[in-house]
């Protein structure tokens, strides 16, 4: 038998050694689909003689797609063989449009607008055209015209069938917002696809020769694919039709940013010819939490049938944990991680939070705090959407790209250089009678009759300034160049203000010249373009840190992919989860349905499902009833919190007298000092070392509790001496 078939079960094997024709292999959670995706394209070139240049490979995202190249290139090693193309939709479509764009009237160049930069053009286009904001909100424009992208729709097409006030407002920003992404010489996130369909359809000789290129195709997480990009790889794939496509139906829950699930349940009517293989075994959770979520999901009616199965048996069964409140909630969940902790071996960053809203997740961090636990939220303020980051990044992207108006807009006057909102109006008149972007347009400033000389003066400077940092991109790599931004565009020295938060911002800008350093080997100018491409493709879970010894708490969505000991999901109630909008639509249900079975099945070990008979949120309260996906999961795969029903009703009373007990323990934080001895409800006792304000810094006797920080007026301590 081949080594690289000699590990894999049955049915994985089934799935590399079929290496012709159209494939579709539905893979459940948990059930080693990278291993089979990633040991296929190795026997592709291995045994069956394949170029690595004739294989396309795309996922999703960048974490998913570094695995693939890391695995791929591991099964490789000791075989003298390049890489296939491996990468996400967004990162493979970039490097076809950097070859090709200037067939559509773009220059290679291009810069790639996010979603703030987007939000920038709106809004100077409301501006413009004089379109209120509190009538018209500029994301919600955005929003349907993403949407329309997705479907491959151009804003002619768009105009022709939008109907009602809001539709034909968007008809009618669209050609116009297009209009100056394009004088801006920049894309945004959902022209990239769009543009390489374009592209492919205007000019069949590029598509032929990708056609005759990529001779084997494989696309991952198929289920998550919205109608341009299943057009991008029907197009490529006409030609040798030997297209894999690999997912699961049942963990399609991205519908409301276009994926359509149908394109993996019409696979086989796409492809008469085509060969199904199911993945069912699963390798992550025990059987139990296996079986319970398979209940759950097959009570949707749109899915594929399967049945996932596990041989990994666990002592325990899925743990349903009641609570009066979602403050009850929060305490109940943290006690568990406490008891769980005791286990020996296990580490807070075994256990994760789940949650349907971004909403909840207030109480369960003032629980952590409380508890004195690190916790990190994935899905918080990002590292490339601070300020200071953000900034460096418009001046990288403005010395590339001279004509990028939004860059320019950014950081001409960062830091201050005494250009207003007036002059800056003006020049942007200039540049509309002069047909140039804002930058080149200050090279005619001395034609204008309405800009004052001292402005004048600082426009002639800050252009300049940028013809330097060109001259620095061309003798030195991205990480040189950011050093000069820093030096000469007095960036630096607007940091060192002898603030904390000052020498926070710079730390971070140091960060991201850390990040850089890994393009160093490239050459001048190419090292700048890469990193800055790099920096537009990544998402939010590349960044998740896998050494954090800190308790994760994100939302459901944000979880796909992920797995974790220890899984507790809350807020299980109707209305929330399900949320209200899904139960008037069975479509919708059953997304949120495949989001229940998502949660699940990342618990390897432990699952916990939480829910309240009373809940505050959104700044109202209401009495809750139980998910119906609870009702769902039959009796003999669960059990509950033992003493659920009574600790509700303590808890009930105790939430009437919590006023007068907040209040007397704030009274008393004024009493706690360095050298105070406290006792913790959960650590027992401690000395205190320091105090800043409310925060205080208590060594615990316990080493296994060592030295934490505690908010003295919520924190379940007392003074014991």
């Amino acid at each position: 038998m081949h080594p690289l078939v000699s590990d894999l079960n049955d049915k994985q094997r089934e799935a590399v050694l079929t290496t012709d024709g159209p494939l579709l292999i539905i893979a459940g959670a948990g059930s080693g689909k990278t291993k089979a995706l990633t040991h296929r394209i190795a026997y592709l070139i291995e045994e069956k003689g394949v170029l690595p240049e004739q294989i396309l490979a795309v996922t999703f995202t960048n974490k998913a797609a570094n695995e693939m190249k890391e695995r791929v290139a591991k099964l490789l090693s000791g075989y003298r063989s390049s890489l296939p193309m491996m990468g996400t939709f967004h990162s493979i479509c970039v490097r076809l449009l950097r070859k090709h764009i200037h067939l559509l009237g773009y220059e290679n160049t291009f810069t790639i607008y996010d979603g703030a930069d987007q939000l920038s053009v709106m809004k100077r286009l409301f501006k413009e055209r004089g379109i209120n904001e509190k009538q018209c909100n500029p994301r919600a424009v955005l929003g349907a015209i993403s949407t329309a992208k997705n479907e491959l729709m151009k804003p002619e097409a768009f105009a022709r069938q939008a109907t009602g006030t809001f539709m034909e407002m968007v008809a009618s920003i669209y050609p116009v917002y297009q209009r100056i992404l394009a004088q801006s010489g920049a894309v945004d996130f959902d022209d990239i696809i769009m543009k390489t369909v374009e592209l492919f359809e205007a000019h069949p000789d590029v598509l032929a020769r990708y056609q005759k290129t990529f001779r084997y195709i494989h696309v991952d997480e198929y289920q998550d694919t919205n109608h341009a990009q299943y057009t991008l790889v029907t197009l490529l794939a006409k030609e040798h039709q030997n297209i894999c496509v690999i997912g699961d139906d049942w963990q399609s829950i991205y519908s409301w940013r276009g994926a359509n699930i149908r394109n993996i349940l019409s696979f086989e009517e796409e492809y008469k010819a085509a060969k199904v293989i199911k993945l069912e075994q699963n390798y992550r959770s025990t059987q139990t939490i296996v079986q319970a979520a398979n209940a759950v999901v097959r009570n949707n009616s749109e899915r594929t049938d399967k049945e996932l199965w596990s041989e990994k048996e666990g002592e325990h069964k899925v743990t349903v944990l009641e609570a009066a409140n979602e403050r009850e909630e929060a305490e109940k969940v943290l006690q568990s991680i406490m008891n769980n902790l005791q286990e020996p071996g296990t580490r807070l960053a075994d256990f994760v939070l789940l949650y349907r809203t971004n909403a909840q997740s207030r109480i369960l961090e003032e629980a952590c705090m409380r508890h004195g636990m690190p916790y990190k939220i994935v899905g918080g303020v990002k590292f490339y959407e601070r300020k200071e980051i953000k900034d460096m990044l418009a001046y990288l992207r403005l010395t590339l790209n001279p004509r990028d108006s939004v860059s320019f807009l950014r950081i001409v006057n960062v830091p201050a250089r005494k250009i207003g909102a007036k002059t800056l109006e003006e020049l942007g008149k200039l540049a509309t009678q002069t047909g140039e972007a804002l930058l080149p347009a200050i090279q005619y400033i001395d034609e204008s009759l309405t800009i004052g000389s001292g402005a004048k003066r600082s426009l002639i400077n800050f252009a300049s300034l940028m013809v330097q940092l060109r001259e620095a991109n061309a003798s030195f790599p991205a990480s040189g160049v950011m050093k000069h931004v820093l030096r000469l565009a007095g960036y630096e020295d607007m940091l060192k203000d002898g603030t904390e938060e000052g020498e926070e911002r710079l730390k971070n800008v140091q960060e991201l010249i850390s990040v850089a350093t890994k393009y160093d080997a490239l050459e001048p100018g190419i090292s700048l373009a890469t990193f800055l491409e790099e920096v537009a493709l990544v998402s939010d879970l590349d960044d998740l840190a896998d050494d954090d010894d800190a308790i994760t708490l994100m939302t459901l969505h944000a979880s796909k992919g992920l797995e974790f000991p220890f899984v507790y999901l809350v807020g299980l109630e109707e209305g929330l989860f399900p949320s209200s909008r899904s139960t008037l639509d069975p479509k919708n249900l059953e997304e949120e349905r495949r989001l229940m079975y998502v949660g699940m099945t990342r618990a390897k070990d432990r699952l916990y499902l939480a829910f309240c008979n009373y809940r505050t949120l959104y700044g109202s309260s209401h009495g809750a009833i139980p998910s119906r996906f609870l009702d769902e999961i039959p009796e003999e795969f669960l059990e509950y919190d033992g003493a659920a029903r009574k600790a509700a009703i303590k808890s009930m009373l105790d939430d009437a007298f919590a006023e007068v007990s907040y209040a007397s323990l704030d009274e008393e934080t004024t009493l706690y000092d360095a050298g105070d001895v406290i006792e913790h409800a959960s650590w027992g006792p401690g000395k205190v070392l320091s105090r800043e304000g409310d925060i205080l810094t208590v060594k615990f006797q316990n080493p296994r509790w060592g030295t934490k920080k505690l908010a003295a007026n919520v924190a379940p301590i007392r003074r014991i001496g």
